[in-house]
């Protein structure tokens, strides 16, 4: 029960992850934004991983470790933060709700799991569920708002990839020496960008809710929500934990109508109820995998 406990507790931060990213990019661009956030969980994660005692990573799983510090930052968090610039917490959460989806595709092609009929047809209901809510304001792809849905989609794609390209090296190495490398190893590939960005942006606008909200996202999310997710991933199957993303749309909306005072549209309605529909309808039969359960 432990695990469902940190489950929980995961969904709870990540929500509030929406809806703190989304008043910070206000008033930080993205570049910034992403290598700010990258910085605090940095230092953070080199001061712990300096204090406990870790396994040294064998040589054949440096180029897995590389793949997953790239993931990390320079595409998953950047894209996020880029996307939720243009785009509502609530969309952001709901979008998210489709990595189940995902990892099941994914892991379809790389842990060689079954899917049987009832599997795709909820994935392809979460699809047209996505699909709504991305083009929510029309089909017109220079619009800022379809433009920030479509980041956060592709987003939520290397949000699965990671899960899944991170399951192996959790179960090798712990869900915190994981997150610790991706996340370290994330920010220096995303140095030079971050650099720049913060070479062309005035820190001193930064207000005191900034601050507060940089350091949720890089402690709270960057550092507890990725070590419990992986921890998570560890000890179940990749897509079972990955269907907790469900609750996130349901808790991110809600929030964001009271905190931000966000309007809950119908397309929104419509595509939330049609990807966890498919996530729910997916889940109800689990795939069978040609390796040992857990892998």
């Amino acid at each position: 029960m432990t695990v469902y406990f940190f489950l929980i507790l995961q969904v709870l931060l990540s929500s509030g992850t929406h809806i703190v990213a989304k008043a910070v990019s206000a008033d930080v661009e993205p570049i910034s934004l992403t290598f700010l956030r990258g910085l605090i969980s940095m230092v953070a994660f080199a001061a712990i991983i300096l204090l406990r005692r870790r396994r040294h990573i064998e040589r054949q799983d440096y180029g897995r470790f590389f793949l997953l510090a790239v993931i990390a930052v320079p595409i998953n968090q950047f894209l996020f933060l880029y996307g939720i610039h243009y785009t509502t917490a609530g969309n952001a959460a709901l979008l998210y709700a489709t990595t189940p989806a995902f990892v099941f595709l994914i892991s379809r092609y790389v842990l060689k799991e079954f899917l049987s009929r009832r599997v795709v047809v909820g994935i392809f209901l979460a699809f047209c569920g996505a699909v709504v809510v991305i083009f929510e304001r029309g089909l017109s792809l220079s619009s800022g708002y379809t433009y920030g849905n479509l980041m956060i989609f592709l987003a939520v794609v290397s949000w699965a990839i990671y899960t899944v390209a991170g399951k192996p090296m959790v179960i090798k190495y712990g869900a915190f020496q994981v997150s610790a490398i991706s996340m370290i190893g994330g920010t220096l590939l995303f140095l030079p960008i971050g650099i720049y960005g913060l070479a062309t942006f005035n820190l001193s606008v930064l207000t005191v809710q900034d601050w507060s909200g940089l350091f949720y996202l890089g402690w709270a999310t960057s550092i507890l929500s990725y070590v419990l997710w992986f921890y998570a991933v560890g000890r179940l199957a990749t897509a079972k934990v990955a269907i907790f993303s469900n609750a996130q749309p349901i808790v991110t909306t809600l929030l964001s109508y009271l905190i931000l005072h966000q309007p809950i549209g119908a397309s929104v309605i419509t595509g939330g109820v049609l990807t966890i529909a498919g996530v729910a309808i997916a889940q109800q039969e689990r795939p069978h995998s040609r390796r040992r359960p857990g892998t």
